[in-house]
């Protein structure tokens, strides 16, 4: 694999890609990486492209504006239902024919929307992975002419990646299926050993695929961070940040408790905010979103809180605590100052914060043991797990710590691979199948649990690292960083 940057241009005559991007996104030019991406998808069928680009640098218009050169369609694979069709509503006003199926369609929208995809009516068709496990799909997306497969979010491709997805990880058999179409894969961020297992997975060759990576500086954001001694310095630091950058912020906490306790004093203090995490009905969590998108508010948040979220003036992002990763961290700062004018990404460090998040690792990653036990007692107990709820079947598992989240783990990762169907809430939760050994390997257990450990270790480096902040996370991701950007606190000397 080679790694492609920008720094050089390959036209100087106007070519079609650039009168697509002029008449129907109004852009008089490329930017960075898009052009040569875009060229090289156009000159063959067999130049794939993997495209690293940060958060808000355009990864989209890759493979919008070569879908519309290219005769038949283009397949977007994405896990973002939330923002399947803010993009679909944007390349509809745009005069592009476009359409999502997902979770949210009805049957009778999903038949239509596939047959005028297969048809040529529609170009582009945004779909979520789990999608290829309806054989009614399969059988009529094998019809369609599929110019261009793109693969959103591909880090969820790999089981080293964030936000794993075990029917991301089968795109390279759909794939094949599909016969083997011109693939671009894209995301935010990708560890050397993430790029190797994406190519992998896609069923492709590393000699077929380039890299093209665009760097991870962005020079409007300033970096900080700064060791809290204690629980009263982190609230009077947080206080002063809201106050001295106001706007649109975003406050990231690792635990619902401190959330609505920060939320507490806010409201005793008067300051305007909303708040944001899993548990909060998913009506709430919507309108949350919404009101956020359109006004300049403060949302204090877990980390649900952002996928979608493509909103251009967030001036401030603090985490509360750290997160759990270099790659988080990377994403979440990365929703800030999108409109290109300054803003500050403030990482709040305590010792104590590492206890947090050796808990999350042990809670992400559930013994084999513990698997088993849940499979055998939903084989006996399906009837009562579905009257008396999830703190029911909790309370059967673990007993004693009511903290303990192994259970959400456990059964989403079995949803995934197709063991169980339908959910507790609805009561009706049912056994498909055995478990599988990704679930029930033990040294795979262990491997995953010192890769977490890993990745924990490297925010707690790049707290403590006195260079460039900006150069630490470019190294992190293999690409050589240059010292001294002139907008993080260790470079600025703050």
């Amino acid at each position: 694999m080679r790694t492609i940057h920008a720094n050089f241009c390959l036209m100087n005559s106007e070519t079609e890609a650039e009168k697509v991007l002029k008449k129907y996104f109004s852009h008089p030019s490329f930017r960075g990486n898009q052009e040569i991406i875009i060229n090289r998808l156009l000159s063959g069928s067999g130049n794939h492209c993997l495209v690293l680009m940060p958060t808000g640098a355009g990864k989209s218009l890759c493979y919008q504006v070569p879908s519309l050169c290219l005769p038949g369609g283009t397949l977007v694979i994405s896990p973002l239902i939330s923002l399947m069709k803010d993009q679909v509503d944007s390349l509809k006003s745009r005069g592009i024919k476009a359409a999502f199926i997902n979770s949210t369609v009805s049957r009778e929208k999903k038949e239509k929307r596939l047959e005028q995809f297969v048809s040529g009516k529609i170009k582009i068709l945004y779909i979520t992975p789990e999608r290829f496990k309806k054989p009614d799909f399969m059988r009529s997306i094998r019809q369609a002419d599929i110019s261009l497969l793109a693969v959103d979010e591909a880090h969820c491709i790999s089981v080293w990646g964030s936000d794993f997805r075990p029917d991301y990880s089968r795109i390279g058999e759909f794939r094949e299926a599909l016969g083997n179409p011109l693939t671009i894969a894209l995301t935010a961020s990708a560890t050397p050993e993430v790029q190797k297992d994406i190519v992998r997975c896609l069923g492709l060759e590393q000699d077929e695929v380039k890299i093209f990576h665009q760097g991870i500086k962005r020079p409007n954001l300033r970096l900080e961070a700064e060791e809290m001694l204690d629980e009263d310095a982190k609230i009077a630091k947080i206080l002063t940040l809201i106050e001295e950058n106001p706007g649109s912020g975003i406050i990231y906490f690792a635990l619902i408790r401190t959330l609505e306790n920060f939320s507490e004093l806010l409201d005793r203090k008067k300051i305007s905010h909303l708040t944001y995490h899993g548990k909060l009905p998913q009506r709430e969590r919507r309108d949350v979103q919404n009101i956020f998108m359109k006004e300049q508010e403060l949302v204090l948040a877990t980390n649900a809180f952002g996928m979608g979220i493509d909103k251009a003036d967030i001036r401030l992002i603090v985490h509360a605590e750290i997160p759990g990763s270099i790659e988080s961290y990377y994403q979440e700062i990365g929703r800030a100052g999108r409109d290109g004018k300054p803003a500050l990404c403030f990482l709040l460090y305590n010792q104590d914060d590492l206890t947090i998040h050796m808990d999350f690792i042990k809670w992400s990653n559930p013994e084999p043991s513990y698997y088993e036990k849940l499979h055998q007692f939903l084989q006996k107990n399906m009837d009562k797990v579905n009257a008396f709820g999830r703190d029911y079947l909790n309370d059967q598992l673990v007993y004693k710590n009511r903290f303990d989240f192994r259970l959400e783990t456990a059964l989403g990762l079995m949803e995934r691979y197709g063991v169980l169907s339908g959910s507790i809430p609805q009561k009706n939760l049912t056994i498909m199948g055995e478990l599988p050994p990704e679930l029930t390997d033990q040294e795979r257990h262990d491997e995953g649990i010192m890769h977490d450990r890993k990745k924990l270790l490297g925010i707690v480096n790049y707290f403590r690292s006195e260079s460039c902040r900006f150069a630490g996370i470019e190294e992190y991701f293999g690409f050589p960083g240059e010292e001294d950007c002139g907008h993080c606190d260790n470079c600025l000397d703050l």
